[in-house]
C-alpha cells in the first residue's frame, strides 16, 4: 500500500486494539493509573465508560498487560449473556474442568472452589468484561452475588466494567443498585484533544517507523480534529485513508484537502465533521456578502 511510500514498516492506523500503539495521553493515563491502583487495592467492582471508539478495548488489553504475575485475569468480550451461560464463560477463563451436563450449584460450587484455591495459592482473579452496557440484568446481578465470596483481608474477585455511557443508566435501575453502590472506582474516556491529536498521530507514526518531517500538516489537523471529533477510532479511520490519497497523488504531506475527501467517503465522520466545515463555508459566505463579493471555489 503506502508503507514504502512514507518509510513505515507497518500500518500506522489500523482499528484493530494493538497495545504496541497505546498512546497515554492525560486522559487514557489517567483512566490507566485509575484502573492499576483500584487492582492493587483489591476493590470488588471497577468502571470505565466512553463513548464508541475512545479506545475502551485498547485500555482494557493495555492494562491487562501491565499487570504483574500475581493476578489471574479473565477477559469477556461479549457479555450479552445470561447468568448461566455468563458463568460458563468465567469458568472457561478460569481454566476450570466441568461435566457437560453441570447444574447451577456445581456450577457456582466449581468456581467459588478455584477462586479460594488461586487465593491460598496468592493469586487475585481479575475479570474485564468489555461493552458491559449490553450485560442483562439479571447477569449483573449474578456477578454482584460472585463477588461476595472474601476472605477476611480481600475479595476473591474483581470486576471492571468497560462500557459505552448506556452503562450509567442501567445502573441507575432500582433493581441493580446494590452493584452500583459497590463501584468503588470509576473512570469516564474523552475525546483528544487537539493538543492530543496532534501528539496522537505523531506517536503513532513514530511506532510504526515514521522518520521524517511532518506527515500531516497544521491545517490537515485541525480537519481531522473537527472531522472526527478527536474520537481515535474516527481518527484511524481518517488518517489512513488521508494517506491512502496522498500516496495516490504522489505527495508527501497529507493536508486538509486530503481529510476532507477522507471524511466524505465516512459516514460517521460526515456526521461529526461536515457540520463544522458547512458552519465555515456559511461564516465565509457571510463575510463574502458583506463585503459586497462571494468567492467560490
Amino acid at each position: 500500500m503506502y508503507k514504502t511510500h512514507f518509510g513505515l514498516r507497518e500500518l500506522p492506523f489500523g482499528i484493530t486494539p494493538d497495545t504496541s500503539f497505546f498512546f497515554a495521553c492525560s486522559n487514557s493515563q489517567e483512566a490507566l493509573n485509575t484502573l492499576l491502583v483500584a487492582a492493587k487495592n483489591g476493590e470488588g467492582f471497577i468502571k470505565i465508560t466512553g463513548e464508541v471508539g475512545t479506545g475502551k478495548t485498547l485500555l482494557c488489553r493495555k492494562f491487562m498487560a501491565m499487570l504483574d504475575d500475581t493476578f489471574v485475569t479473565a477477559y469477556i468480550p461479549n457479555p450479552f449473556l445470561e447468568p448461566r451461560t455468563l458463568m460458563l464463560a468465567l469458568a472457561d477463563e478460569l481454566e476450570i474442568a466441568l461435566d457437560k451436563d453441570v447444574d447451577q450449584h456445581q456450577l457456582l460450587k466449581s468456581i467459588n472452589h478455584r477462586l479460594l484455591v488461586l487465593a491460598r495459592d496468592g493469586k487475585r482473579v481479575l475479570v474485564c468484561l468489555d461493552e458491559a452496557q449490553a450485560i442483562p440484568l439479571e447477569s449483573l446481578e449474578a456477578l454482584r452475588l460472585l463477588t461476595n465470596l472474601e476472605t477476611e483481608k480481600r475479595k476473591l474477585l474483581q470486576i471492571v466494567l468497560f462500557g459505552q455511557p448506556e452503562l450509567n443508566r442501567k445502573l441507575q435501575l432500582d433493581a441493580i443498585r446494590q452493584l452500583n453502590q459497590r463501584i468503588t472506582f470509576h473512570y469516564h474516556l474523552g475525546p483528544l484533544s487537539k493538543d492530543d491529536l496532534e501528539f496522537y498521530l505523531a506517536h503513532r507514526l513514530s511506532v510504526a517507523g515514521f522518520t521524517g518531517r511532518r506527515l500531516f500538516s497544521r491545517t490537515a489537523v485541525k480537519t481531522l480534529k473537527a472531522a472526527s471529533g478527536g474520537i481515535p477510532r474516527l481518527v484511524n479511520i481518517l488518517a489512513h485513508k488521508s494517506l491512502m490519497l496522498t500516496f495516490g497523488e504522489g505527495k508527501r504531506q497529507v493536508t486538509a484537502r486530503h481529510v476532507r475527501a477522507a471524511a466524505k467517503d465516512t459516514g460517521a465522520a460526515r456526521r461529526t465533521g461536515w457540520r463544522w466545515w458547512w458552519l465555515a463555508g456559511l461564516t465565509v459566505a457571510a463575510a463574502g456578502i458583506g463585503a459586497g463579493w462571494v468567492h467560490f471555489i
